[in-house]
């Protein structure tokens, strides 16, 4: 995957033929919004946002988008994972009508993971679909969710399990706009970061273990594990798109996360996702471990370099109960990835060699829960 680097800003293409599109990162590419949208056609773009992040980076949207012509409308909803709901889309939905959003418009998603998974989806349901912009303001958006064409809402049963595949017309990744995250906010972002390097990119994975103090500071670091993020990602959705094969091997860790997701009721004050995410990396090293197939030093490495930077490792790490593994078992099996009602797992041999395996017996993902909630270790504050 070719990445362009002129000056500040990266530009990394997303190959899917008729579909294709770039992702372009660097400081202060949010000011491209309005031109961006002049030179795809738009006279109008609805803006979906949260309300935090509206208070931080709505207004010089709005105005590069006014400065262009564009008709441009605010539509505000809630932060927090609860946002991904069937009543938030027909909000979301019902506020797309009112600014006359027609199939020649944008739908611009600026915010996290949740605001690109459910604009993304209203954008696809829209007239039976209207192009979008992603404007990821997180870590965690910038190197996973805004690329690839996912989007969803949650449901009571599990996480994404509504959406549809819709992939934007153009990804600006505004690298100034993480200054404005929480520690915590960041350190969940690189739990994806961490992941590329995990599935299949030994030497990504130790650059990481030796600079991943240079990517929280930010600069030429911190741009580089992006732009490395995002190529790993678009490569492998340019080769499968819809997750007939190997994209599946972008979920590392995230059967067990978005189990645990659901066991918390995706209460971020206790989890949120990328910490969810770190768990599951451990989780599904520790596991391979378990049945011989990589060894124990090598899942302790990993485990070492995500508790170094921060991050939760264990399921006792999470406040308060999450449930046994019986209830952890019955998350697992609504997982997207079930196939025939047997679960897929994303293990793997080795750092960086990460494969995907459909012939685990259920007994044996439950007795290495079981002894994950029976034997848990100091948390990683103590």
């Amino acid at each position: 995957m070719t990445v362009f680097a002129p000056d500040d800003l990266t530009v990394v293409p997303v190959s899917l033929g008729d579909r294709s599109y770039e992702i372009k990162i660097g400081p202060g590419v949010l000011a491209e919004a309005g031109d961006a949208a002049k030179a795809l056609g738009a006279r109008n773009v609805a803006v979906v946002t949260d309300q935090t992040v509206a208070g931080l980076h709505l207004e010089p949207v709005m105005a590069s988008l006014e400065a262009a012509g564009i008709n441009a409308a605010p539509i505000i909803v809630p932060p927090g994972e609860s946002t991904k709901s069937f009543a938030h889309l027909e909000k979301v939905c019902a506020g797309l009508l009112a600014a006359r959003i027609e199939r020649g418009d944008l739908v611009l998603a600026l915010g996290g993971g949740v605001v690109g998974d459910l604009a993304g989806f209203a954008a696809a349901v829209l007239r039976r679909g209207v192009r979008a912009i992603q404007a990821p303001t997180s870590l965690l958006a910038q190197v996973d969710s805004s690329v690839g064409g996912k989007t969803g809402i949650n449901t009571p049963v599990g996480k994404n399990l509504i959406g549809s595949f819709h992939q934007p017309s153009l990804v600006l990744a505004d690298t100034d706009v993480l200054d404005t995250l929480s520690p915590r906010e960041f350190r969940a972002g690189y739990a994806e970061v961490v992941k590329y390097g995990l599935i299949d990119d030994t030497e990504f994975f130790m650059w990481l273990e030796r600079n991943w103090q240079d990517v929280f500071a930010g600069g030429a670091a911190r741009t580089r594990a992006i732009a490395k993020s995002c190529a790993s990602k678009a490569s492998i959705v340019s080769r499968d798109e819809f997750e007939t094969g190997d994209r599946a091997l972008l979920n590392l860790g995230h059967t067990f996360a978005h189990a645990l997701e659901g066991a918390v009721a995706y209460d971020g004050t206790r989890l949120v996702h990328g910490e969810a995410v770190a768990i599951g990396l451990a989780l599904a090293f520790r596991f391979s471990a378990s049945l011989g197939l990589v060894s124990q030093a090598e899942a302790d490495r990993v485990v070492d370099h995500l508790r170094a930077v921060g991050l939760p490792t264990r399921i006792s790490d999470i406040p308060g109960e999450v449930g046994n593994a019986d209830r952890l078992m019955d998350l697992m099996a609504q997982d997207k990835k079930v196939k025939a009602g047997r679960l897929t797992f994303i293990l793997v041999r080795g750092i960086g060699r990460s494969f995907i395996s459909t012939d685990i017996p259920p007994q044996n993902a439950k007795s290495f829960l079981e002894a994950e909630l029976a034997e848990p270790v100091p948390s990683f504050d103590d």
